[in-house]
């Protein structure tokens, strides 16, 4: 949804009636994954994508056909061999595209929880009885509830909560507890941005935090060492913090969408900060340091009140074992145990 705020904001200034297309689930090969959003005016205006480009021109007359109705479509397209290699894909695949008109209210609530960086599920009815087709409850991890789905609010809030808690948009059939009736939903999880706090403004963090950002991570340098932590040094990260890490993990606050790594090889700036990050709800906590450093580390973490289970979410030694050994492979071998731990990869 980030992607196509500017222009929705800019369309609604303008008075244009805006219908908005989601993806709701793919099968196959497909370049754009669950939750992708486009939006579209009816004045030929189109602002991001559901595929490659294939599928674009129908989603459009679909959504201007929704826009004079004002009833939401369930659309599903198969994507053949030969016209997967027209965008690109190795081999073809099918996806499910809803399309309905954009809700002023609700889309003020969802944007202004995305710009604030707060998370949130949005459960829309994708299939059912044409009365609740399109209706929406939008469940925000803290706060109240916006919108309805009637005789599915329960159900709806249940499925949201664990799909937040699993950090992952699905689809779901809802049960009315009295009626028996059911609807299928699509429940949309969305997250802030990633982020990514490096303690330490060494070497490896140059090039991890470089890394980083070509991901599309918020990059974050925190070190107290000036010397160090220098803007001459990090000219490319988002935000550099000249305090002790504990200070400065405070002030940043620490979410499900962060990613946690601490270089400086130093306890009095790792251990404070570990103190706080490991019980916090990070994606990621990792350490820099020897299976010796290691052993240590955890048995002081543990003398000063820290749990076995909260210590079992410490990735160290940090990064992924690609026997690298200069800075900018270990700094790869990081960044790819944090793309594993966020993508739930590999076990983790």
């Amino acid at each position: 949804m980030r992607d196509v705020i500017p222009d929705i904001d800019r369309w609604h200034v303008q008075g244009k009636p805006i219908a908005l297309a989601t993806v709701i689930q793919t099968w196959g090969s497909s370049p754009r994954s669950a939750g992708a959003k486009m939006a579209l005016t009816p004045d030929n205006e189109i602002s991001g994508s559901v595929s490659g480009g294939c599928v674009e021109g129908a989603v459009y007359e679909a959504g201007v056909e929704t826009l004079q109705s004002r009833q939401p479509q369930l659309l599903h397209f198969g994507v053949a061999d030969e016209t997967a290699w027209e965008v690109g894909l190795a081999c073809g695949g099918s996806i499910d595209v809803f399309v309905q008109p954009l809700k002023p209210e609700h889309y003020e609530v969802i944007r202004a929880a995305l710009l604030e960086e707060r998370p949130l599920a949005t459960v829309t009815v994708v299939n059912g009885p044409p009365t609740a087709l399109g209706n929406e409850l939008i469940i925000p991890d803290e706060g109240q509830t916006t919108g309805t789905l009637g005789a599915w609010d329960s159900a709806a809030l249940a499925a949201a909560q664990e799909a937040l808690k699993a950090s992952r948009s699905q689809r779901a059939i809802l049960t009315a507890p009295e009626s028996g009736e059911t609807v299928e939903v699509f429940i949309e999880v969305s997250l802030p941005s990633p982020t990514l706090i490096a303690v330490g403004g060494v070497h490896i963090t140059i090039a991890l935090t470089a890394l980083a950002k070509t991901l599309g991570y918020r990059t974050i340098v925190v070190d107290p060492r000036r010397a160090f932590g220098s803007e001459a040094r990090f000219p490319h990260v988002d935000q550099l913090i000249q305090a002790w890490p504990d200070e400065a993990l405070t002030q940043v606050g620490l979410n499900r969408s962060t990613a946690v790594a601490m270089l400086t090889h130093d306890p009095k700036l790792d251990d404070p900060a570990l103190k706080l990050a490991l019980p916090s709800p990070a994606f990621y906590v990792g350490a820099l340091g020897s299976r010796n450093t290691q052993e240590k580390r955890r048995a002081r973490l543990l003398a000063e009140g820290l749990t076995e289970s909260q210590l079992a979410k410490l990735h160290g030694p940090i990064g992924l074992d690609l026997g690298g050994r200069t800075p900018e492979e270990i700094a790869l071998a990081v960044i790819a145990e944090i793309v594993a731990a966020r993508n739930k990869a590999g076990g983790y």
